[in-house]
């Protein structure tokens, strides 16, 4: 009876342990940090773009205006 108990305990260690050990979440939570950094690069990129664009569109527009009108 109590040999029978032991194994049951053991048993259960041993599975307890193999569930913790088990790591395939680990996997898919970096790769969605790694999603969330390229997020982030194409975001500030998209800024920066957008701002360059813009100032040149700035510079155009100010070089085709009038000076002064008469």
């Amino acid at each position: 009876m109590l040999l029978v108990a032991y194994a049951k305990a053991k048993t259960l260690g041993w599975s307890l342990r193999e569930r913790m050990a088990d790591d395939s979440g680990a996997v898919s939570t970096e790769y969605g940090l790694l999603l969330v950094l390229i997020a982030l690069a194409i975001i500030a990129a998209a800024t920066a773009l957008g701002l360059a664009i813009a100032g040149v569109f700035t510079r155009g527009s100010t070089a085709l205006s009038p000076v002064a009108p008469s």
